[in-house]
């Protein structure tokens, strides 16, 4: 089988070719840049299910790289008006540079990675057997053809691949506008800020978020506006925004109005931010996907981007994993396997950017009166602070872990919406943890050889069968695992059409004793069925793989069509296909 290839080295790509290898699936990386990660302003806030994904594809460091956040407060003017304590919950807030860094050195380790830098894309041809694609040196404009079974673009809000996929990419070009700076300070308070209106005058918005090592991440808001020609690149600079005076007088007002007067400081970088939504029509063309910043943009009221896209990642390795192994030993999977990464990631994602939709004229209120009105009534603005806090804290509606209630087992389909929801409650905090789409919480397990852990800590490679023994702590591995279900259930996780290991856990919310709990690789719940009845896991474990498995391809030719084995690196898009 040929490796998968991914376009891009930046997190999202790196995040992937790591998920990949931890399934024994090789990849070849292709960047059209040197690989180099010099620091930058640009940092994203961890939310539990991204650490532990971070941490089980080989940057273990992810948290520790991280500064951590004890409370967010939110002030007006000269009063404090929210304070989260985050001491239940903790929150970490990570460098984009030290992500990168650390995704690139865990990759130098695995020999199923080989990551070409300087190589640009210039052509994309597929078939039923695997893709073709043309790049040319970016410095001696050399060509090379490269043979893949699938390629991932993770290539960025400029995506080559979308556009050479013509994959339509609708939105708005400018949502919000924000000018960033990382400084290294002492400010004088704990955790997160993020203040409206600020009693300097100059600024309507003016945040802090600390970073390690003594370095604070400050973003302003901007007024309204964008440039003169729309632009699908996010980070692009305008001039006179972050430069010479203008950003000196912004840091130095900030800094003397939270210090009372102007403390020593060290500007490290800065930038300016337009925040876009964007959503990419498809994500799947036939053996193709995007993922990352080409299938999505989304950054308004701090909302964290690279945060789904680290989803996607996780989203689309198993499936991808699963199609390849299929095919280089077994019966093709159902179509809806590789379908579904679209179905979930495209839903949830869209979610999101309908509810900032909802949101946005409840917190950016800029015009006229109603910016007057809004900035009289103290308690309108302290109803909807918690909308704020969800967008920088990475949780609720606009950042937290989601949900595929519509689409378990990859069949597609649009993520409902919860219309009408209101405050900060997310789709996966409104169902139960058995509901069928849901991210598994993490508790204590026990392996099938009694040895124990952490249900998050064993995701990443299997489907895991998880049995409810209330008890089981109570007594040595020798006396359970050759009593109850735990011998039918071993046999039935070897019978399953996927790889699963049993796991045992004495208590899991809302299941009582001999429930099995079906889980993908990536966290989120299959089903559920009581006792090991292995008809029932057999038809939740087809349904996870996109149904039955099938000896013919399917008529769809943007699905099963796309999916046969593919060869190797060729010198020409025809040498290598059948």
């Amino acid at each position: 089988m040929d490796p998968v290839i991914v376009v891009g080295a930046g997190p999202v790509g790196l995040a992937l070719a790591l998920a990949l290898a931890r399934h024994e699936v090789p990849t070849v990386v292709l960047d059209e840049g040197s690989g180099l990660c010099p620091e930058g302003p640009r940092s994203l806030v961890l939310g539990a299910d991204t650490a532990a994904f971070l941490t089980r594809i080989g940057y273990p460091r992810a948290v520790s790289d991280s500064a951590l956040w004890d409370s967010f407060a939110i002030w007006r003017r000269r009063q404090e008006v929210l304070r989260i304590d985050l001491t239940d919950s903790p929150t970490f807030h990570l460098p984009q540079h030290r992500l990168q860094r650390g995704l690139r050195d865990a990759l130098t380790g695995t020999p199923l990675i080989r990551l070409v830098p300087l190589n640009r894309v210039v052509e994309l041809e597929q078939d039923r057997d695997g893709v073709s694609v043309r790049t040319t040196g970016t410095q001696d404009g050399s060509a090379t053809w490269w043979r893949g079974s699938h390629l991932v673009g993770c290539d960025g809000a400029r995506s080559t691949v979308r556009k050479l996929l013509k994959i339509r990419f609708p939105g708005r070009p400018a949502v919000d506008r924000n000018a960033i700076a990382t400084v290294r300070v002492d400010l004088p308070f704990d955790g997160a800020r993020l203040h409206r209106e600020p009693p300097w005058r100059g600024d309507r918005e003016a945040s802090a978020r600390p970073l390690p090592d003594g370095v604070w991440r400050l973003d302003w808001r901007l007024p309204p506006g964008r440039p003169a020609a729309e632009t699908v690149d996010p980070h692009a600079t305008w001039p006179g925004i972050v430069t010479g005076d203008t950003l000196l007088t912004r840091v130095t007002s900030t800094l003397t109005g939270w210090c009372g007067e102007l403390p020593r400081f060290e500007l490290l970088a800065a930038a300016d931010h337009t925040a876009q939504q964007r959503l990419a029509a498809r994500f799947r063309f036939g053996r193709c996907f995007l993922a990352g910043d080409a299938a999505h943009l989304h950054g308004a009221l701090g909302m964290q981007n690279l945060t789904d896209g680290l989803r996607d990642a996780d989203n689309l390795a198993w499936r991808l994993a699963l199609a390849w192994h299929l095919h280089s030993g077994g019966p093709q999977p159902g179509g809806s396997l590789l379908d579904g990464y679209e179905a979930e990631r495209r839903g949830a994602v869209g979610a999101r950017l309908r509810a900032v939709d909802q949101s946005m004229p409840l917190l950016r209120p800029l015009r006229g009166w109603q910016q007057t009105r809004r900035s009289l009534l103290v308690g309108g603005f302290r109803k909807h602070a918690p909308l704020l806090a969800d967008g920088q804290l990475g949780t609720g509606r606009f950042g937290g872990a989601p949900a595929y209630p519509a689409a378990p087992s990859g069949v597609p389909g649009r993520v409902p919406v919860q219309r009408g929801t209101r405050g900060t409650t997310s789709l996966s905090e409104l169902l139960p943890a058995t509901a069928p789409g849901v991210l598994v919480p993490d508790l204590p397990v026990l392996a099938d050889d009694g040895t124990p852990d952490h249900l998050h800590a064993r995701l990443g490679t299997t489907f895991l069968l998880l049995l409810v023994a209330p008890g089981t702590a109570v007594w040595s591995s020798e006396h359970w695992l050759g009593a109850g279900l735990m011998p039918r259930l071993a046999e039935v996780a070897a019978a399953l059409p996927v790889p699963a290991e049993v796991l045992v856990t004495e208590d899991y919310p809302g299941a009582g004793p001999h429930t099995v709990l079906l889980i993908r690789p990536d966290g989120h719940l299959v089903g559920v069925t009581q006792g090991a009845v292995a008809e029932d896991l057999l038809a939740l474990a087809d349904r996870a793989r996109g149904g039955p498995a099938t000896l013919t391809p399917a008529a769809d030719p943007a699905a099963d069509r796309a999916e046969q084995p593919a060869s190797r690196q060729v010198d020409s898009p025809s040498q290598g296909v059948s």
